[in-house]
């Protein structure tokens, strides 16, 4: 046998030994348990008739990194892949040391936005082998063709890598068409309990300073069948939530109406989250959607700022006025949960200009609003330009802002403490009335949030657990020491938004019942036959609640409800009296 033969023979059977042992574990780092990783999913999906092992591992950022590093030796992978965000990444780093502590032959790949940027310097600071840039699923299928013996490394664009301790790339690499995507979920996936996402469409037609979007230009979408059919998959799978993870979804009229009016006529209670521009939303989308059944969707709208001036800085060229028009109409509908975003720490925005941000979202009253706080991330122009704007953020993921020459640390540390005020109370709809009733006694409701956020603070509440009464009681408190009034309306309205949410059973002693015992007789035996009292339970009130849900009108005569075990409401003062 010659020594070319030989060789030849050594080399393939190198290649068979290679491909049997290959395995790459694809790892993901969630922010919630509830999460899933759709990157590691395509990348799978992408690769599944290939020759190698592949298997997807999912974590969340609550987990012990110990654990992680348990649950990933255990699988005994050749390399493991990491997606990166800016939620994950320094947890990642930490994993990735532990792991070469334990073997330092398992290789590390990372990809994602946080390594996607300024990879060739990140590569050299990671205890890693790779980097895959940008866009992975054709890099990623290209990586896996080299560990195999099929591709030599140096041909790989949008890969770097070390040799020795130098960094080396081969060039970047063209954006995909969308179609050669493979659907990434697989048909005997458990996806229950989970957050589903998807895409359907890659880039924004807008390009804003502090976003990665704005490094890629143009919009590519999947083919219009294909996307339904594979929502099908997710209606057909009852998944409970579905989110788009498209940037702006609306950006495509005849796209977007198409898609809408599929979902619309589906018979599921299946869920679609989207992100839309709201400013751009047609009277025929409007129209449309006054159809869609009450909870098939939800829309996040990214206001961020209301000055002008603020958004011409950050290149967002949108009218306030033609959004909240939009939300409005939406609003109208009732069948639409609407979350809106506002980012504090823009360029030119101060604390006032904030608040009237603020107040001028609160205005429209949304489901949900979101204070957010600028991350100057890596790659954004927003970063670029910081100096510029005497911006001081912190080095360490998220990046967020600490300052600006604008507003000032202790402002931002104001402004987190409305943050938290707003997502308990405003946006877990479970206070309405009470906030409804109070937020009138402050000049502004940026005011009231201010307020109940320094007294929350002085109550020593942001730095212990506090159980789900006390959310209720601190408003008894804060009245009294406070506002210094009367308490008769406020309780009655705490008692009833505390009963639509709360069970009867273990009632606080701050809510007391007003029923007496000659009332509760007379209406059992009123609705005898009608409603099972194992399953309501009767209340009265001291004032017309009635009138203040819809007029907010102060009246006090007596008011009758039964609160049902599943949260049904029934005004029974009609029968009454």
């Amino acid at each position: 046998m010659g020594r070319y033969t030989l060789y030849k023979r050594y080399k393939t059977l190198n290649i068979e030994r290679k491909k049997i042992l290959m395995k790459i574990l694809l790892t993901a780092v969630n922010s919630k348990f509830v999460h899933s990783n759709l990157a590691v999913r395509y990348l799978k999906a992408f690769t599944k008739d290939m020759d190698y092992e592949c298997k997807i591992r999912e974590f969340s950022i609550n987990d012990r990194d110990e654990k992680v590093l348990e649950e990933i030796i255990k699988e005994k992978p050749n390399v493991v892949a990491f997606s990166t965000y800016i939620w994950n990444i320094e947890m990642i780093k930490r994993i990735s040391n532990l792991i070469k502590l334990v073997d330092e032959n398992i290789e590390i790949l990372y990809g994602g936005p946080e390594v996607s940027y300024d990879s060739q310097n990140i590569l050299k600071e990671l205890n890693g082998e790779y980097i895959i840039e940008g866009e992975g699923e054709k890099t990623y299928r290209e990586f896996v063709e080299y560990k195999i013996g099929e591709r030599d490394i140096n041909s790989i664009r949008g890969l770097y890598y070390k040799v020795n301790d130098e960094v080396v790339v081969n060039g970047k690499r063209p954006l995909m068409n969308m179609n050669e995507l493979i659907f990434p979920y697989e048909e005997n996936e458990n996806l229950d309990n989970k957050i589903v996402y998807y895409e359907a469409s890659r880039g924004c037609p807008f390009n804003c300073k502090y976003c990665l979007s704005s490094t890629t230009h143009g919009v590519r979408f999947i083919d219009i069948d294909r996307v339904k059919k594979e929502l099908k998959y997710f209606i057909d799978k009852e998944v409970r939530l579905v989110k788009f993870v498209d940037r702006t979804f609306n950006c495509n009229h005849k796209f977007t109406m198409e898609i809408w009016e599929f979902l619309i006529n589906q018979n599921t209670k299946t869920q679609f989250h989207f992100e839309i521009s709201a400013d751009i939303l047609k009277k025929s989308e409007l129209e449309l959607l006054k159809n869609a059944p009450k909870n098939r969707f939800q829309f996040e709208v990214g206001v961020q700022t209301t000055n002008d001036d603020v958004l011409s800085r950050i290149n967002r060229f949108v009218n306030f006025s033609d959004i909240k028009e939009k939300v409005e109409e939406l609003l109208e509908i009732r069948n639409i949960k609407q979350h809106l975003d506002l980012i504090a720490g823009l360029p030119g925005e101060d604390y006032n200009s904030f608040k009237k941000s603020f107040n001028d979202v609160y205005s429209i009253r949304p489901e949900e609003i979101q204070l957010g706080f600028l991350k100057l991330l890596r790659g954004s122009s927003m970063r670029e330009e910081a100096e510029e704007y005497g911006m001081r953020y912190s080095p360490y993921p998220p990046y967020e802002i600490l300052k600006t020459k604008d507003i000032s640390y202790n402002e931002i540390i104001k402004l987190k403490k409305i943050e938290e005020m707003v997502d308990k109370y405003y946006n877990s709809q479970k206070f309405n009335n009470i906030i409804k009733y109070l937020v009138n006694k402050f000049d502004t409701p940026f005011d009231f949030y201010n307020a109940l956020g320094n007294y929350f603070d002085y109550k020593g509440y942001f730095n212990k657990n506090i159980g789900n009464s006390e959310y209720y009681k601190l408003f008894l408190d804060f009245n009294k020491d406070i506002l210094k009034e009367e308490d008769f309306i406020l309780k009655n309205l705490l008692k009833f938004d505390y009963l639509t949410f709360n069970k009867r059973r273990g009632m606080p002693e701050f809510i007391k019942s007003s029923l007496n015992k000659e009332e509760e007789t007379k209406i059992k035996e009123i609705f005898k036959g009608i409603y099972s009292f194992k399953n309501y339970y009767i209340e009265v009130f001291d004032i017309n609640i009635y009138k203040f849900i819809e007029n907010s009108i102060i009246v006090k005569e007596k008011d009758y409800y039964l609160f049902g075990h599943e949260g049904d409401i029934i005004r029974i003062t009609e029968n009454i009296i």
